[in-house]
């Protein structure tokens, strides 16, 4: 089990974690020390992270990389890992299907499936998935999955 003292995230330097943010839910997210030299080049300013808008929008941003959805594209969320830390930090394809993970930890994550794709951020193909390693992986999945049950 990693201690807080060995995990960061974004938000931390500014105080309190903040889950809602001016323009919707956001959730940062979470920096395992130990892998900085694989996450370290991707920590841009601005609001890195996952954001729900409140126009209903998905926004997923890893550095200079950006995914970005309508809400209503969102099929499934749910939280997985931990993950190999040689598979888990970083701008990355899968080598098994077309998902996308944008890593900053080994612990856990939340894996979101859209369909149509999110249109492609690397590679060649547009992505069915999209992996994101937030600091409270449990939140993000459940807001997701409450957005969900209010669409149907």
């Amino acid at each position: 089990m990693t201690s807080m003292r060995e995990c960061s995230t974004l938000s931390d330097r500014n105080g309190a974690m903040n889950s809602q943010q001016k323009h919707g839910r956001y959730f940062p997210y979470r920096y395992e020390r130990r892998l900085a030299p694989l996450w370290l080049p991707f920590r841009w300013g601005g609001d890195q992270g996952v954001t729900l808008t409140d126009d209903g929008r998905f926004v997923a941003r890893y550095g200079p990389f950006r995914a970005e959805a309508p809400l209503s594209n969102v099929r499934d969320a749910h939280v997985t890992g931990p993950f190999r830390w040689w598979t888990a930090v970083g701008p990355r394809l899968s080598f098994v299907d077309d998902g996308l993970t944008f890593g900053t930890n080994a612990q856990a994550g939340v894996c979101i499936h859209f369909d149509p794709p999110v249109h492609r951020v690397i590679g060649f193909k547009d992505h069915s998935a999209l992996t994101v390693t937030v600091a409270d992986p449990e939140a993000l999945a459940a807001a997701l999955k409450a957005g969900l049950e209010t669409s149907d």
